[in-house]
C-alpha cells in the first residue's frame, strides 16, 4: 500500500478539494489490483512502455533516422540511451505524427483516428463533440484482451476529458503545458537550470515505481510517459548545460539549453531502460519511443528563420510539411530484429491496432479508424505494406495560425508521394519524398495524373469523415463544433 499512499500524497499537493472525491475513487479502484487473491501470471501478455516526447524533431536526436542521410540526426544533441534503444530494436525512417501540433496528434495515438475524422484539428478547440468514453482507446482495448492489464499515464495529457475516462487506472490527471513549467511569453526561450527540469525525473520515478509494483503483482501493464520536454520553456540540469556548453556546436543545432534539455530527457529514458533490466522484464516488454510532432523550426520559436532546425526537412511545428509531421519512432521488444530499420511510412494512428496485435489478438475489431497494424514489420515478417481501411496517411490543418505558413492546408502521403493542398485558393503541390526530403521540387505539372489521383483521394476522404472545412475567419477555438457548423 505504500505505493498508493505515495500517489495520494503527490495528488493532494497538486489538486484542489473539488478533485479529491474523484481521486479517492480512482485510488480505491487501483487498490483492487493489489489483492493477492487476484494474482495471476500473464507471461503471454506483454508489457508496453510508450514514451512520448513533446516537440522533438525527426533529426532532434543522435540516432540517424534515415539510411545514407547524415542530416537525419543532430550534429550537436546527444541521446546515447535512445541510440541504445535503436540498437536493440527498429527505427522507422518515415514515421508521422497525426498532426503538426500536440493535442490532435495525441488524440490520434489514443483512438487510431486522424484529427480530420475526429474533427479535432488544433490546440485550444472545444472537445465536447468527441466521445471520449465510447471510443476504443489503447488501455481499454488491452483490458478487453486481458482484464488483468493495468494502465498508467504520467506527464502531459494535453487532451480533453480525463485519463481515467479513456481507461487509465493511474495518472497525473488532465495536465497541460503549464504543468510542465510552460509560460507563454518570451521567457520560454531563455534557459534556466533546475534539478527536475520539465519534471523529467519525477515523472520517471513515478513510472519506475509503477513498473515495479505491477511486476511484483505479476500484472501486465501499459505505461505511457508523456514528457513535457522538449517543449519550451527551456530547462535542464546545470551539469547537463555545462556538458553541452563545452562541446562544439553544430551547424544545424546551436542552442546549448535546448541540447541540455534533450540530454536530460535521454537520461530519463536511460532510467526507464535500467528499471526494465533490473526487473528482468526485457523479454516481455515493448518499448516505444516517439514524438508528438516535429520540432519548432527555430529558437526562439515562431520567428522568421533562414534555415529550419528540421533541415533537410522543410519548415516545422505548426505545418503539415515534413518538418512538422515527420518524427522519430524507435521500438524495441520481443522478437524485434536488433539494429533494424524500416522505410515504410507509418503513422501515430497505426499504434492502437499494432499494440492490439502485439498483445495477441489479431481478430480484434476496431470501427471507423484510420490506422493499420505494423506488427508484422516489427516481427520481421517481410511485409512491405500496412493494410489500412483508408488509402493513405492524412493531415488536415484547415486554419490560419498567425505563424508558420499561415495558410489553411491539407496533405496526403501515399507511397513515396506527398500532396499538399491549400484551402484558400485550392492550389496543390506534389513531391516525391524518396528523393526530395526538402519538398522543393513541385511535380504537380510534370506528373499531373499522380497529382489528380492523390488530390481526389484527399478530397474524398475529407468528405467521407465530414472533416472541419476552412472558412476565412474561423479559428476553431472556444465555441463547440456544432455552433461553428463548417464541415465537408
Amino acid at each position: 500500500m505504500d505505493f498508493y499512499r505515495s500517489f495520494l500524497k503527490i495528488h493532494l499537493v497538486i489538486v484542489n478539494r473539488s478533485c479529491l472525491i474523484g481521486i479517492s475513487l480512482l485510488l480505491i479502484s487501483c487498490v483492487d489490483f493489489t489483492s493477492s487473491a487476484n494474482k495471476q501470471k500473464n507471461l503471454k501478455s506483454p508489457n508496453f512502455i510508450f514514451i512520448l516526447a513533446d516537440d522533438q524533431g525527426w533529426n532532434g536526436t543522435s540516432v540517424q533516422m534515415l539510411r545514407n542521410e547524415p542530416l537525419s540526426k543532430s550534429d550537436y544533441f546527444e541521446t546515447p540511451n535512445l541510440e541504445l534503444l535503436a540498437k536493440r530494436g527498429i527505427r522507422f525512417s518515415n514515421a508521422y505524427s497525426g498532426a503538426p501540433v500536440c493535442a490532435p496528434s495525441r488524440y490520434s495515438i489514443q483512438f487510431g483516428k486522424t484529427p480530420a475524422r475526429l474533427s479535432l484539428i488544433r490546440v485550444g478547440m472545444n472537445t465536447s463533440h468527441i466521445d471520449h468514453k465510447g471510443f476504443e482507446s489503447i488501455p481499454k482495448a488491452l483490458k478487453k484482451i486481458n482484464a488483468n492489464y493495468i494502465s498508467a499515464h504520467f506527464g502531459k495529457w494535453g487532451m480533453g476529458s480525463r485519463p481515467e475516462v479513456l481507461g487509465y487506472d493511474i495518472s497525473d490527471g488532465p495536465t497541460k503545458n503549464k504543468n510542465g513549467h510552460f509560460v507563454n511569453d518570451r521567457t520560454q526561450w531563455k534557459h534556466r537550470s533546475l534539478e527536475d527540469p520539465k519534471k523529467i525525473f519525477s515523472i520517471t520515478e513515478k513510472a519506475a515505481k509503477f513498473m515495479k509494483r505491477c511486476n511484483s503483482e505479476e500484472k501486465p501493464f501499459y505505461l505511457q510517459i508523456s514528457h513535457y520536454a522538449v517543449h519550451a520553456n527551456i530547462e535542464s540540469k546545470s551539469s547537463s548545460l555545462d556538458h553541452l556548453q563545452n562541446k562544439q556546436k553544430g551547424k544545424q543545432h546551436l542552442d546549448a539549453g535546448y541540447a541540455a534539455m534533450t540530454f536530460d530527457l535521454d537520461i530519463g529514458l536511460g532510467q526507464i531502460l535500467d528499471q526494465v533490466n533490473k526487473l528482468g522484464i526485457e523479454d516481455n516488454t515493448y518499448i516505444i519511443y516517439m514524438s508528438d510532432n516535429g520540432s519548432v523550426p527555430n529558437i526562439p520559436g515562431a520567428k522568421k528563420y533562414k534555415k529550419s532546425y528540421n533541415y533537410p526537412l522543410s519548415r516545422g511545428k505548426w505545418d503539415a510539411y515534413e518538418g512538422g509531421v515527420r518524427v522519430p519512432l524507435i521500438i524495441a521488444g520481443p522478437n524485434i530484429k536488433k539494429s533494424s530499420i524500416s522505410d515504410i511510412p507509418v503513422s501515430s494512428s497505426d499504434l492502437l491496432p499494432s499494440i492490439i496485435e502485439l498483445a495477441g489478438n489479431k481478430k480484434y475489431t476496431l470501427l471507423e479508424i484510420d490506422g493499420g497494424s505494423f506488427a508484422s514489420i516489427l516481427l520481421d515478417k517481410k511485409n512491405k505494406e500496412i493494410t489500412r481501411p483508408v488509402e493513405g496517411i492524412f493531415f488536415h490543418v484547415p486554419y490560419k495560425n498567425g505563424i508558420a505558413i499561415n495558410r489553411p492546408h491539407s496533405a496526403i502521403r501515399k507511397g513515396d508521394y506527398k500532396l499538399i493542398k491549400f484551402r484558400d485558393d485550392k492550389s496543390i503541390l506534389l513531391f516525391n519524398l524518396s528523393n526530395d526530403l526538402e519538398e522543393k521540387n513541385d511535380l504537380s505539372r510534370n506528373e499531373s495524373e499522380k497529382a489528380k489521383e492523390l488530390e481526389k483521394i484527399l478530397d474524398n476522404y475529407l468528405k467521407k469523415v465530414h472533416a472541419p472545412k476552412w472558412q476565412d475567419g474561423i479559428t476553431w477555438k472556444n465555441k463547440p463544433l456544432k455552433e461553428i457548423n463548417s464541415k465537408y
